[in-house]
């Protein structure tokens, strides 16, 4: 499937395990998005994502978000929207 790098992930947290990530381009939940680096390859549906500790249905190019991750990811790391 094509995939198409949309940002970076800038933190993570381990309770709960989430991913901060800096958007270069929109995101929306139900998205399928893969996050790659060099330990890191998980590919995950995005069922809720945070911008400063509020739910938000979508984001946009600019925007930092927080979004629950099913396994450790590192800085770093690129995202990318699966299409």
């Amino acid at each position: 499937m094509p995939e198409v790098a949309i940002g970076k992930v800038s933190d993570f947290f381990a309770r709960p395990v989430v991913a901060g990530i800096d958007l270069t381009a929109p995101l929306k939940t139900g998205d399928t998005i893969r996050i790659k680096g060099h330990t890191t390859d998980i590919t995950m549906t995005v069922t809720s994502m945070q911008i400063n500790n509020t739910n938000v249905a979508e984001a946009k190019a600019g925007d930092s978000i927080g979004i629950k991750v099913s396994d450790r990811v590192r800085g770093g790391d690129t995202v990318y929207k699966v299409t």
